[in-house]
């Protein structure tokens, strides 16, 4: 019995410290669920540049990079950008509609389940997943970039400047 306790826990430590997804890569088809009936593919926003973020309606953090986007998708929008965001926690499709009315974010905002945002990801299902994640698509549906809450791209100090930078990156690069 203690060698299997062990050896879960060598597993658990294992799956930790493994890193998310390789970068970049072709983002797989994946599509987020509105609490009216709609599906929202990624796929639909080919050509431009996307920011999907992963969030937990309850999660201050998470609110708090809604907040960032939905000041990028205003200033750049009209450039080619998209803000996407989808709640996964597991009551997500109850809680999205008072999220919305709360934050107002000027772009789609759904609910997935987690197995196949971890899929998407390329997450290990068990390594602690920190929120929000918040992934990057360029014009080609190339993810280029994923960043986890802890990551200090996210830094609360930084966030916004951060986002923007790469933001700026993506559309100067996906000029034709």
């Amino acid at each position: 019995m203690h060698r299997r306790l062990v050896l879960v826990a060598l597993t658990l430590l294992l799956a930790a410290a493994l890193p998310a997804g390789t970068l970049p890569r072709k983002a797989p088809e994946f599509t987020i669920h509105l609490t009216n009936g709609r599906q929202v593919p990624l796929s639909q926003f080919k050509g431009k540049t996307v920011a999907l973020i992963f969030i937990l309606t309850y999660c201050p953090h998470c609110q708090k990079t809604i907040g960032s986007l939905s000041k990028e998708q205003a200033e750049y929008g009209v450039r080619g950008f998209q803000a996407l965001a989808s709640a996964i926690e597991d009551a997500a499709a109850a809680a999205v509609p008072g999220f919305l009315k709360r934050f107002n974010p000027p772009f789609p905002v759904g609910f997935n389940a987690r197995g196949p945002v971890l899929e998407f990801l390329q997450h290990p299902i068990a390594a602690r997943l920190i929120m929000p994640q918040l992934v990057f698509v360029d014009r080609d549906g190339n993810i280029r970039s994923q960043y986890a809450g802890d990551d200090s791209f996210l830094n609360e100090d930084r966030q916004e400047m951060n986002i923007r930078q790469k933001i700026d990156q993506l559309l100067t690069e996906g000029k034709k």
